[in-house]
């Protein structure tokens, strides 16, 4: 699984670029993307089974609809999620705002990063340069 960080400061576009670059990368294999929310917190919705399934203490809780699951886990670790989805087989995970990381990186306006591959890039160029980035090594290993 190939990992490509998007960083930027607030409303740099990161959000927008991913979202063009999802459709390319799904022509060519599977994408799952995390984002790093800051200081904003996801908020269950209260009452819910899955949620108080995740209150009392279950490690994630799932809830299935007729179009998709929501997931939620008891981790915060990067890393973790990271394992999980390449222990799911994903080919690409894209993450974006984790600063701090050292995967290979696309920087959109002036900040400073680690391990940079592109700046200021359109999905066009990601994409086309999709095999400049990081494979992931799983720190876990799991039986499927």
């Amino acid at each position: 699984m190939r990992i490509i960080n998007i960083i930027g400061h607030s409303n740099s576009g990161k959000t927008t670029l991913i979202t063009r670059l999802i459709p390319l990368l799904s022509e060519v294999g599977s994408v799952a993307t995390i984002k790093h929310m800051g200081h904003h917190s996801w908020k269950l919705p209260e009452g819910k089974d899955t949620t108080v399934h995740f209150e009392t203490g279950a490690q994630i809780s799932a809830g299935i609809d007729l179009e998709k699951t929501v997931l939620s886990m008891r981790t915060t670790d990067l890393r973790d999620i990271l394992d999980f989805y390449a222990w799911k087989g994903y080919d690409y995970a894209v993450i974006e705002g984790f600063k701090l990381e050292s995967f290979s990186t696309v920087v959109l306006g002036d900040i400073e990063g680690k391990n940079v591959i592109l700046r200021e890039a359109s999905a066009e160029e990601i994409f086309a340069k999709r095999d400049l980035f990081d494979v992931y090594v799983p720190k876990r290993i799991y039986e499927r």
